[in-house]
């Protein structure tokens, strides 16, 4: 039998601003046909196994053509990773958005522990069960772990030419210092879902990871000093 997934619905047009300009309602249409066609993908593979399902299946499912697929998701894998675009550079928007008075690493590190606060699952402290079957999903299949490492350095790259316009300094330095950072937040974030997925109570878990995330941003503090301060 053939893996089936519901398609999600088509969502109503938004209606356009009288001064809206055409391609902005064509941007946002994209938009969410990419998000519509990675849904339905994911709950296929959540469904049958990412393995044992098709791009020509999640086509059919998505009710597109394979090639028409393939312009929109360059792989399978990021199919499912379509789900980290918002996050792809939210470090960088981070350090480009704080307030005059506060350095790069103060902010990335009150935004590191709002996430905590909300239970955002890019933290990995969400117990949701949709939640933990992505991540079960993610992290189990050696391909979509393989294709995040492109993803965390297109994160690494942002984030350093964020750091070098907030503090200045080489280009190498932001680079190294984007590196320690993003890593630091990729594996808090790994741990608290390692423990929430072992069945840890998500309010234990809460306060094991802020103290855990206020020690990791101490230990940046003493190596990436430039982003720390306000030289």
């Amino acid at each position: 039998m053939k893996p089936t997934a519901p398609t999600p619905p088509d969502a109503p047009d938004a209606p356009d601003a009288p001064d809206a300009p055409a391609g902005g309602l064509r941007e946002r249409k994209k938009q969410r046909r990419y998000a519509e066609i990675s849904e339905t993908a994911i709950a296929l593979f959540l469904a049958h196994g990412f393995e044992k399902v098709s791009v020509a299946q999640v086509a059919e499912a998505a009710e597109v053509s394979k090639p028409t697929l393939f312009r929109y998701f360059a792989s399978k894998e990021d199919l499912v990773l379509h789900r980290f675009a918002d996050h792809e550079d939210e470090a960088a928007r981070v350090v480009a958005a704080r307030p005059a008075d506060t350095t790069a690493l103060d902010a990335l590190h009150a935004h590191f522990l709002a996430g905590l606060e909300r239970c955002d699952p890019v933290t990995g402290l969400n117990d949701a069960p949709g939640v933990l079957a992505f991540h079960r999903l993610l992290y189990g299949t050696p391909s979509l772990v393989a294709r995040l490492y492109g993803y965390q350095d297109r994160s690494e790259q942002a984030l350093a030419a964020a750091l070098t316009t907030a503090h200045g300094g080489p280009p190498l330095q932001a680079r190294l210092a984007a590196g320690q950072i993003i890593a630091v937040q990729r594996i808090l974030a790994e741990e608290n879902w390692r423990r929430v997925a072992a069945g840890t109570p998500l309010t234990e878990v809460h306060a094991d990871a802020v103290r855990a995330a206020q020690d990791a941003f101490a230990q940046l503090r003493s190596g990436v000093g430039r982003y720390a301060s306000g030289a």
